[in-house]
């Protein structure tokens, strides 16, 4: 029929893309995540959700070492090169093949979060960060980041009423929070062609509004 729209030829035109999604604690990372992926697939796309640390079955056991424990389990460092070994198995197990079978990857914090935690959370530095994401994250870059920005009294607020709250980052104080924040506001502003802030304040529905906004105006895909 003329004019019929055919999802499984969208499916076909539409280039794998990869999708990160950065921010604070209590953004609402994971929500978008889902948000996105379900338009996604109703335009008739494959999709595949992850996150970081994590995404792969090596990458999760690194991850239990990073978000369980005191504030000060490691020093900033050892924290930056344990996300970045979960990272290198992640990349291969999941992300790669993913893409290399046409699927769009939506991923929950990538390498942005490593500069934002542990070089300006942490004061790292960025040089020792940008190092490793050189040797482990070189390939892919992603397609499109979309930096999920609020205030950290809300973030912290918001995370603190979700299951499994007492993660060791969000027990690091507001300091150090500010300083991600920033973190996250300056990768933004050295990047804008790749990077997307988006106002995490409102509802769900309200910042999904604004992702799907991006995804139209950075990728060129209109999603319902």
């Amino acid at each position: 029929m003329t004019g019929e729209k055919r999802p499984g030829k969208v499916a076909a035109m539409a280039e794998a893309r990869f999708i990160t999604f950065e921010g604070g604690e209590g953004a609402g990372k994971s929500t978008q995540v889902g948000l996105l992926a379900r338009a996604l697939r109703a335009k008739g796309l494959s999709v595949v959700e992850t996150r970081e640390p994590g995404g792969s079955p090596g990458a999760e056991q690194i991850r239990s070492l990073l978000v369980d424990g005191p504030a000060e389990r490691w020093l900033p460092l050892t924290e930056a090169l344990l996300h970045s070994a979960a990272r290198a198995e992640h990349l291969a197990r999941t992300v790669r093949p993913a893409l290399a079978a046409a699927s769009w990857v939506l991923c929950d914090r990538f390498t942005d979060s490593t500069l934002a935690y542990q070089g300006y959370g942490h004061e790292l530095g960025e040089a020792p960060v940008e190092a490793l994401r050189a040797l482990v994250a070189e390939s892919p870059r992603p397609d499109l980041t979309l930096i999920i920005d609020l205030p950290v009294t809300l973030g912290l607020a918001r995370a603190g009423t979700r299951a499994g709250a007492a993660e060791r980052y969000e027990a690091m104080g507001e300091a150090f929070h500010e300083r991600v924040r920033e973190g996250f506001r300056a990768i933004a502003r050295a990047e804008p062609g790749r990077c997307a802030v988006i106002d995490g304040s409102g509802d769900p529905e309200a910042v999904h509004g604004e992702v799907r906004a991006a995804v139209a105006a950075r990728l060129g895909l209109e999603l319902p």
